[in-house]
């Protein structure tokens, strides 16, 4: 028996363990599940992968698109993709189904075409592909992301759409049987040497007297005996009985030969029904797959110091070559329409007019050029919603300093145009500002808090004393050494109002409200850039006076003399550090230019 209950052991240890083993090789689990889109999704010019769905599992996640003709896979931010999409009828893919083979799918309704997202600033990367597309997905940053699927927009976007994931099925009995199986094993290996032990011990214990256990064995007086001298009677003769032996309490109502095989016998059971529930139940462990809750990788972090950067500086440093590219050629070219694309406001106002005074006059300097092949500074403002507006310090070839643009996008389907440039001054450092992965947050132009001025505020005072060298405000705002622009401009009206005896001069500086724009700095302070409106106007003092116009004006007035008065319009793109609040130091005029946009005569 004792042989027995140990192969028995032996076995169920072997099973227990191989059952283990089996979890981690045979019945180990697929390492990838493959969910589809059903095939009868309804049709629609666009498809959103959904970044619940991406994050599911963590790992690659590899996608495969089948469709006919050439489509594209955008990857953006959940809010980004959203708003691109708009109106437009969309499937969204949004999760597993239980069983792991298809993709669940919602559709919405809406427009039946949209342009083609190919192009847009908005995305991080795109994928292009004609026919089919296997894309591996990795996030390209911190915090969520969707994938937009589409044609050209105006066809179906393709259906055919399988996603693999990392199977996050576990086997979590694996090690505790084998190392199960393996105690049972050693169990029953030493099962008959306890045994054996046990028995020579109990063999042992009998041979020696229990300890007040004396056994004490009293003669039987026959009735028929006489005693020498006593007179014979017949007598009863008493029975004397010994006393009861009680054996220890622990061997107590154990029977002979129960004292080995009876413990060996319960214990083999025990480990036999345990063993087969774990045995039995293994396998359909090991197949088992979990459907985890989404573990995206939240933006709450970003949120928490003021929210999420509207782009990437990989995106920032592609769009700032695009339109440097669009500038390069019109300014060759000297074609206003080739910098519709990327070119708007002020900026393309100046240099529209530059073409023009340039295609008249050849010695006219041309505005100084865009360029993306040094990016010093990037201003990424975390305003989600439209406009929205970046800042990048850049310089290259003819940039003799480097220069301030300033870059808008006004709706989700428009790209980010150049809306002003400006050199920084010289002996100027351009503020510094956070990290462009945690990006700034926009300020309202109307708005101090924090800071010792508005934006508005800030500009206002900058017009005012350009305006008026004696401006009461002069204090707030560093000039002379400190600004050569304010300096210069001061010494230009002046030195016009000197030569010009025979007129009257006025200048007038104006804020432009439309175009201003706000971006925190890393001290609590901001930099507001802007557009002011520089009118110089001159009247002849008596009748016979006339002005003379240099070439460039004489352009637009369509002519050089005047004894009626003249306008000059010129547009001021300027940038201005604004001190926070309790700063006892001024303000300061970090960039500034302008360029002549209109003459006329009165």
């Amino acid at each position: 028996m004792r042989l027995k209950t140990a192969a028995l052991l032996v076995l169920l240890g072997l099973l227990t363990m191989l059952a283990g083993i089996g979890q981690l090789t045979f019945w180990a689990p697929s390492e990838t599940v493959t969910a589809s889109v059903p095939s009868d999704t309804k049709a629609a010019p666009l498809t959103v992968i959904d970044q619940k769905l991406i994050a599911l599992h963590d790992g690659p996640v590899k996608i495969k698109i089948q469709g006919e003709g050439n489509f594209i896979v955008a990857t953006g931010r959940p809010d980004d993709v959203q708003a691109w999409v708009g109106e437009t009828a969309h499937n969204t893919l949004t999760g597993v189904s239980a069983d792991q083979k298809s993709l669940e799918v919602s559709s919405a309704d809406g427009e039946a075409t949209a342009p083609s997202p190919a192009g847009s600033d908005l995305w991080v990367s795109t994928e292009d592909a004609s026919g089919d597309l296997d894309y591996t997905w990795n996030p390209p940053a911190d915090g969520e992301w969707s994938l937009l699927v589409a044609g050209d927009g105006t066809q179906p976007a393709p259906s055919s759409i399988s996603m693999t994931f990392p199977n996050n099925a576990t086997t979590p009995w694996a090690v505790p049987l084998i190392v199960l199986g393996i105690i049972i094993i050693l169990i029953g290996a030493a099962l008959p040497f306890i045994a054996k032990a046990l028995s020579n011990r109990r063999k042992h214990d009998d041979d020696e007297p229990r300890d007040g256990g004396e056994t004490t064995t009293l003669p039987v007086q026959s009735s028929t005996a006489k005693s020498p001298g006593v007179e014979a009677h017949t007598t009863q003769s008493p029975t004397t009985q010994s006393p009861t032996v009680q054996p220890p309490a622990g061997d107590r109502g154990r029977r002979p030969g129960a004292g080995t095989e009876g413990p060996a016998l319960r214990v083999t059971a025990l480990a036999a029904t345990l063993a087969a529930v774990l045995v039995g139940g293994t396998a359909v462990a090991a197949q088992a797959t979990t459907t985890p809750e989404a573990t995206t990788t939240s933006s709450a972090a970003a949120t928490a110091e003021g929210g999420t950067p509207v782009m990437l500086e990989s995106q920032l440093q592609r769009i700032l070559e695009q339109v440097a590219s669009t500038v390069d050629a019109a300014d060759a070219a000297k074609d206003a329409a080739k910098l519709a694309p990327r070119v708007d406001k002020m900026e393309l106002q100046i240099r529209t007019q530059n073409y023009k005074i340039r295609s008249a006059v050849s010695a006219y300097e041309p505005r100084m050029p865009v360029r993306a092949t040094k990016l010093q500074s990037s201003v990424i403002s975390t305003k989600r919603d439209w406009p929205r507006t970046v800042f990048a310090l850049t310089q290259g070839e003819g940039n003799v300093v480097p220069q301030v643009l300033t870059l808008v996008q006004l709706s989700p389907r428009e790209n980010y145009k150049l809306w002003g440039s400006a050199p920084l001054q010289p002996g100027t450092n351009f503020p510094s500002f956070p990290i462009p992965r945690n990006g700034t947050e926009a300020v309202p132009a109307s708005d101090s808090t924090g800071l010792a001025y508005s934006g508005n505020e800030a500009l206002e005072i900058l017009s005012e004393m350009l305006t008026n060298p004696d401006s009461p405000n002069r204090s707030k705002l560093a000039d002379g050494q400190s600004s050569p622009y304010i300096a210069g401009a001061l010494a230009y009206q002046a030195d016009t109002v000197k030569n010009g005896t025979s007129a009257n001069f006025k200048f007038t500086h104006t804020p432009v409200t439309n175009q201003t724009v706000v971006l925190r700095t890393a001290d609590g302070g901001a930099v507001v850039v802007g557009r002011l409106d520089f009118a110089f106007e001159g009247t002849p003092k008596a009748a016979g006076d006339k002005l003379v116009l240099e070439d460039d004006s004489a352009v637009f007035a369509g002519g050089k003399e005047t004894t009626t008065g003249m306008v000059l319009n010129f547009a001021e793109s300027v940038a201005v550090y604004i001190p926070p609040a309790g700063s006892a130091d001024p303000m300061k005029l970090v960039a500034a230019t302008r360029g002549l946009v209109g003459a006329s005569f009165k």
